[in-house]
């Protein structure tokens, strides 16, 4: 039976000529089995230099998504909000193009969504997540250690900030998406952090989850940001 809440999906997208065939097939199986009355889809090209805006366009030619663009790249961050604040249906899932979690654990989220929780978080960490393949040890190490300072500076208590599986209300993007400050790492914490600054509860589903390889994360330097920018987030000065 199909879900009566309409769905957005929110993908950003840098660089991403070698994904987007592999995030388009994925897709493409998702709107088969259509478990959504609606479903809209939006692709954020976040200035990327490669083919990545030809391939958006070609793959749009047969199939009944948006493109939003800019130039210069402004960081995953700016992507995901302006996606976000665009998406037009009852609830906006904001995913990666590397479909690390793929699609399919949208139906983990379906009976929540139904009695109307407003802010829902992929979560790789908690009983009953699924690691295909894991990170490599260090990522693992220092995820965990910015967990634990997240939890005591921003004051959120979710075991898992940085999967990029998470699904708002209309309503709860409004207020949180509005506000954002932070364009590159350390986004999704600001996010989570006015989300529960608003007054939202968050509830954190285990869903699957696969490694990419692929990472542009710079680990030490994208780290020392993250940690930096976690202080930015706590005395930022928000509207809510």
């Amino acid at each position: 039976m199909k879900s009566s809440e309409s769905l957005s999906i929110v993908i950003p997208a840098y660089n991403e000529e070698h994904r987007l065939h592999s995030t388009f097939r994925a897709l493409d199986e998702f709107l088969a089995r259509s478990l959504f009355v609606n479903i809209d889809v939006v692709f954020v090209n976040d200035g990327s230099t490669d083919q990545t805006s030809k391939i958006l366009k070609s793959y749009k030619s047969i199939a009944p998504v948006r493109i939003l663009e800019y130039s210069p790249n402004r960081g995953k961050g700016y992507a995901v909000t302006t996606g976000m604040l665009v998406a037009t249906g009852d609830y906006a899932l904001m995913t990666d193009a590397d479909m690390s979690t793929p699609f399919d654990q949208i139906e983990k989220f379906l009976p929540l969504m139904k009695e109307g929780v407003a802010v829902l978080v992929g979560n790789r960490r908690i009983k009953g997540s699924q690691l295909e393949k894991s990170q490599p040890w260090i990522r693992r190490s220092m995820g965990r250690c910015y967990t634990i300072l997240a939890n005591i500076i921003t004051g959120v208590p979710v075991s898992d900030f940085t999967c990029g599986f998470k699904i708002f209300s209309k309503e709860a993007r409004q207020k949180v998406f509005t506000k954002t400050k932070i364009e590159r790492w350390s986004y999704d914490t600001e996010i989570l952090y006015l989300a529960r600054k608003a007054g939202y509860s968050i509830m954190e589903i285990p869903v699957r989850w696969i490694n990419d390889e692929g990472t542009r994360v710079n680990l030490w330097k994208d780290t020392i940001r993250s940690f930096t920018d976690l202080f930015r987030i706590r005395f930022g000065k928000y509207d809510l």
